[in-house]
């Protein structure tokens, strides 16, 4: 590992590391800085490893303007043995960020230059700020100030957090006013932002077969019933050769996850276009709002450079463990898939992900599958109380025995769980083929099979 100008080597923590963070929060790639390497590049590692990432995190936090949370992420690595730090710093949409204690100066503006970093000119400081973004969703003033985050803080509880009366303020959900932002709304229990999961028969728009929404909720509880749509509709097929037999999504699962939840962080939320999910017979789309950030080129989206048009939903997906690390889910797709798959233009970011249909043999050995296992099943009943299942399942089951067009968000109430765990159980269930449901989300209902 040599320095470059996108990675920067530290033998410790010393007082330059603001200025690094800051000249890669102002180069238009971002970059990586690690500590407990020295400028040979020789492993030193760290001691105390989870101190000193505390202690970057509070530096970058309090010295650092304007906020950079969600546009840098802190871990520690193990490399010959020894722990070292990496920081990982997107390039930032609010340029210029500068040094706190020393303002908006060449003194506190600095920006990589190569392996070093240089103080910026006056005129580039100017010039830099007259172009700052000013529709962020954290300048953007919510249209309701009434807005409750029971289902936003339920998520933080279950990834580990406790939480206190500063909540709201520690996520940046406030304007400089003290008023609830657009991102606030946005993560809110109850919102006018839907996003729509459309069906189609064909390859076209021509014949609609399902329109399922999805919204008026908190982003992230919208996120997660998306992400189980597409998961149930996302099918494996098989296909028997001579001597074995594939099974395979017809899209790639992680590929899938991460095109939704970049779509989702990323969307241009401020022209009020929400992100749009449609499946055809031949592909799944996805269409973002927005094109890709200002900061960004194509080779640079796809080399994965992040720089997060929404820092305020980055850091808060990322707190409740929906995306893993800045700038990874592009790579993340592009092991399975190739460029193509991306279409780019000035208002929209389109993913068009090809439907596998795991080889000529496919459609014939499903059909013989098929014929099998229904002579196998034909006049057998199935008693669900002779296959184990937890007492979620069971309370499951009777609730939707008391009231078939009981909704999953009734479960998680009634039964004190949260969403995901009700739609793990239900597709557990579904699975087992005790549990189906008749007609579309929005208007069918529960059937128990007897």
């Amino acid at each position: 590992m040599n320095e470059s100008n996108r990675i920067e080597l530290k033998k410790e923590l010393n007082d330059s590391l603001e200025k690094e963070i800051v000249g890669f929060l102002n180069y238009n790639e971002g970059g990586e800085l690690y500590i407990g390497i020295d400028d040979n590049s020789n492993v030193v590692g760290v001691e105390n490893s989870d101190d000193i990432q505390k202690r970057v995190v509070d530096r970058v936090k309090e010295n650092i303007y304007p906020s950079t949370m969600g546009l840098f992420d802190v871990t520690t690595l193990k490399k010959e043995g020894k722990d070292i730090i990496k920081v990982v710093i997107s390039s930032g949409p609010e340029k210029p960020y500068y040094i706190r204690k020393y303002g908006m100066s060449p003194k506190g503006c600095l920006i990589r230059v190569g392996t070093t970093v240089q103080q910026m000119t006056k005129e580039m400081i100017d010039t830099l700020y007259s172009k700052r973004i000013r529709n962020s969703l954290g300048r953007l003033i919510s249209p309701r100030q009434d807005l409750t985050f029971k289902q936003l803080k339920i998520y933080y509880e279950e990834s580990g957090y406790d939480l206190n009366d500063k909540f709201l303020n520690n996520l940046e959900l406030y304007t400089e006013d003290n008023k609830l932002n657009y991102a606030a709304y946005l993560l809110a229990d109850e919102n006018g932002i839907s996003m729509k999961v459309a069906k189609y028969s064909g390859v076209d728009k021509v014949d609609l077969i399902e329109n399922a929404e999805y919204g008026y909720c908190s982003l992230i509880k919208s996120t997660n019933n998306i992400l189980s749509k597409l998961d149930i509709e996302n099918i494996t097929k098989a296909e028997i050769t001579s001597t074995i037999r594939k099974e395979k999504r017809i899209v790639d699962s992680a590929a899938l996850r991460e095109a939704v939840i970049n779509a989702i962080v990323h969307n241009d939320y401020s022209n009020g276009i929400p992100p749009v999910f449609e499946i055809f017979s031949d592909k799944i789309v996805i269409t973002s709002s927005g094109g890709l950030p200002q900061e960004l080129n194509q080779e640079e989206f796809f080399e994965g450079i992040s720089a997060p048009r929404n820092k305020e939903l980055m850091r808060v997906f990322k707190d409740v463990k929906l995306v893993e690390q800045l700038g990874s889910g592009v790579q993340r797709i592009l092991k399975v898939y190739d460029r193509s798959i991306f279409k780019f233009s000035p208002n929209f970011l389109k993913v068009s992900f090809p439907i596998n249909n795991a080889g000529i043999n496919a459609g014939i050995n499903a059909g013989i599958n098929a014929g099998i296992n229904a002579g196998i099943n034909a006049g057998i009943n199935i008693d669900y109380k002779k296959i184990k299942l937890n007492s979620t399942q069971e309370k499951i089951i009777e609730l939707i025995n008391q009231n078939k067009y009981t909704t999953q968000e009734d479960m998680s109430e009634k039964l004190n769980k949260n969403i995901r765990t009700i739609q793990r159980n239900i597709k557990k269930l579904q699975i087992e083929k005790i549990v189906e449901r008749v007609g579309t989300n929005k208007d069918g209902y529960w059937k128990i099979t007897e």
